[in-house]
Parts: structure tokens; sequence; C-alpha cells
């Protein structure tokens, strides 16, 4: 009983250091060269930090903080990872035909997955598509939909929900 209790804590504790501290750590994934990608890797941070079951911890801030540094590398090494894994496919990679079997698999996940977006309710797929699809920063999605910051990123982490559900039968077929 106590041990679920601790956990519930333990969240809102990573939680509540998030939000009272959320300019400072945009501000530092911005220096470390988020630039304007910094809102959204504030939110990836926010569900890696919150997703995870820990204990108590000492010093969240720093803790915070470091994990923050951790995202933007693994960023970085991504980043280049990906360039160097375009470099070597070039050419012949765009050429080659998936088979008739992946096509139709793929074909319907993607269906699974519009299905699992679209439960989630009309704004908050809508926020979704402007954010992942479009390509539209959290800000400008809020205020063009005049709601808050909060509730765009409210309504993602709803859809990220869904989407992470939707992985686990995927992974588990």
């Amino acid at each position: 009983m106590t041990e679920s209790r601790d956990r519930t804590d333990a969240a809102q504790g990573i939680e509540g250091v998030l939000l009272a501290n959320r300019d400072r750590i945009v501000r530092f994934l911005e220096v470390r060269g988020a630039g304007d990608g910094a809102e959204d890797l504030f939110q990836d941070l926010w569900m890696r930090l919150t997703d995870r079951r820990t204990g108590p911890i000492a010093d969240p801030l720093p803790y915070i903080m470091r994990a923050a540094n951790n995202l933007m590398l693994d960023r970085y090494r991504s980043a280049r990872q990906s360039d160097l894994r375009d470099k070597a496919w070039g050419e012949a990679s765009a050429t080659q035909v998936p088979s008739t079997e992946t096509s139709l698999i793929s074909r319907e996940q993607l269906a699974l997955v519009e299905t699992a977006i679209t439960a989630t309710g009309e704004r908050p797929a809508r926020i979704f598509r402007r954010f992942r699809v479009d390509g539209q920063n959290q800000r400008d999605i809020a205020s063009e939909m005049g709601v808050s910051l909060s509730t765009v990123e409210a309504d993602l982490r709803k859809v990220y929900a869904a989407l992470a559900a939707l992985r686990r039968q995927f992974d588990a077929s």
C-alpha cells in the first residue's frame, strides 16, 4: 500500500519540479542547441520522466537537468547517425519496393493508428496533427486554437498515451 502511494508522490514531485522550473529548463534546452524545438524537447522530457516509476529523488532539479542534457545528447547522436545512415543507403534503398505482405501490414497498422488518434477526441487529434504532421510549434497551436499551452501539452500527452498503448499491442503480436 505504501509503495503505490510513494510512486504517486514521486511522480507528483517530479511534475511539480518540472512545472515550477519550466522556463529554466526550456532556456537550458535552447542554450544547448534545441532552438525553437526546446518546447518540444521539454514535452519529451516530461513524458520520459513522468512515465517512469521511480522512488523519491533527493535533488530533483539536478536530476531533471541531467535528464534534459542526456536528451539533448541523444538527439545529437540520433541526428548524426541518421545522416550517416542516409548517406550509406544512398540511391539504392530508394528504389527498393516493399513486399506485398509488408505493405498490407503497414496499411493495417496505419489504420489502427488513425483510429487511436481519432478516438482521443477531435481537439487532441487536431493538435497532434498540427504538431507532428504540420510541424507547428506548441505555442502557435495554442494561440491558433484559443487554448492554453498546458492544454496543448495535455492533449498531446493524451494522444501519446493512446499511441503508446497501441505500440504495446503491436509489440505483443
